[in-house]
C-alpha cells in the first residue's frame, strides 16, 4: 500500500507537471486580447485621448499655418487641335484625343523646359522645373491645361505663361504645323494650393489618438501582472479555493484601538 500510494502521488505529480508545463507553454505561445477590458481600459483613459488629440491637432495647424510655405498654382490652357485637323469624321476625333497624349510629352520635355529657363533667367535645372508642373485634359474635350505650382503666386502665373509659349513654338517645329491655339494664360492665384491647414490639423489629431490607442493595447498585452481571480485561472488553469480580503487600513486601525481598550478593561475588572 506505501508504495503504490508512493506511486499514485508520483503519477499524479507527473501528470499536473505535464499539464502546468502545456499550459505554460500555450501561454507563452498565445497572446489572448480581452475586448472588454481593452474597452474598459480606453474609456478609463479617454481624457488622454482627448487631450491628445487636442495637442496633436494643435500642432498640425501650427505647423501648416506658420512654418510651411504656401504654395499657389495658376494654370494656362492649350487648344490641341491645330487649323489643319479637321473635325468632320470620327478619325479626326481619334487624332484629337490620341494629339493630347503627345502634346503632354512634348510640354514637359527637356528642350521646351530649358528654353522657359533660359527665357526667364531660372535658377534651377529642367528637372526642377518639371516637378512643378501638372498637365490635365478634361474629360471629352481636347484642350490641355498646363498648371504652375510655385510659391510666389506672380511667378506660378509667369511660368506656365512661359511654358505655353514655348510650348506651343516647339509643338510647331516638331508637327510642322501651325502652333497649337492658347485659349487662354494663367491668373495670379489669390488663395493658396496648399498646404491644407485644416486637412492637416485633422490628420495629426487622428494619429495622436492612434498612438495613444496603440500605446494602451501594448500596456493591455504586454501586463501580465495578477488582478483578480480569473487572472489566476487564466494563466494557470487552476481554481481559486480562497482568498484573503484586502486589508482596510482605517478599519484596522479602529478595530486595535477599540480591541485594546476593550483587554485593558478586562484586566482592569480582573485586577
Amino acid at each position: 500500500m506505501p508504495l503504490s500510494n508512493k506511486n499514485t502521488v508520483e503519477d499524479t505529480n507527473l501528470v499536473t507537471g505535464v499539464s502546468i508545463n502545456q499550459i505554460r507553454s500555450k501561454k507563452d505561445d498565445t497572446i489572448e486580447i480581452d475586448l472588454l477590458e481593452l474597452y474598459i481600459e480606453i474609456k478609463r483613459r479617454l481624457w488622454l485621448l482627448i487631450l491628445s488629440a487636442v495637442l496633436c491637432g494643435a500642432m498640425g495647424y501650427m505647423v501648416s499655418r506658420f512654418v510651411l510655405t504656401p504654395t499657389y498654382t495658376s494654370t494656362s490652357m492649350i487648344y490641341v487641335v491645330s487649323k489643319e485637323t479637321t473635325l468632320t469624321s470620327l478619325a479626326d476625333l481619334q487624332i484629337g484625343s490620341q494629339l493630347t497624349n503627345d502634346y503632354k510629352v512634348l510640354v514637359t520635355s527637356r528642350t521646351v523646359l530649358e528654353d522657359v529657363i533660359k527665357r526667364l533667367a531660372l535658377d534651377m535645372n529642367y528637372l526642377e522645373l518639371r516637378r512643378k508642373i501638372t498637365l490635365n485634359n478634361p474629360a471629352n474635350t481636347r484642350i490641355l491645361n498646363i498648371s504652375l505650382l510655385d510659391t510666389d503666386p506672380g511667378r506660378a502665373k509667369q511660368l506656365t505663361d512661359t511654358v505655353a509659349d514655348c510650348a506651343s513654338d516647339y509643338i510647331a517645329d516638331i508637327m510642322e504645323q501651325d502652333p497649337p491655339k492658347i485659349i487662354e494664360y494663367g491668373e495670379i492665384p489669390l488663395r493658396k494650393t496648399g498646404p491644407n491647414t485644416m486637412r492637416n490639423a485633422v490628420m495629426t489629431a487622428l494619429a495622436g489618438v492612434m498612438i495613444v490607442c496603440g500605446g494602451i493595447f501594448i500596456n493591455i498585452i504586454t501586463n501580465d501582472a495578477i488582478k483578480t481571480e480569473d487572472d489566476i485561472e487564466r494563466y494557470f488553469g487552476v481554481p481559486v479555493l480562497a482568498s484573503i480580503p484586502e486589508i482596510d487600513e482605517k478599519a484596522a486601525e479602529k478595530a486595535r484601538h477599540y480591541g485594546y481598550d476593550y483587554r485593558k478593561s478586562k484586566k482592569g475588572e480582573k485586577g
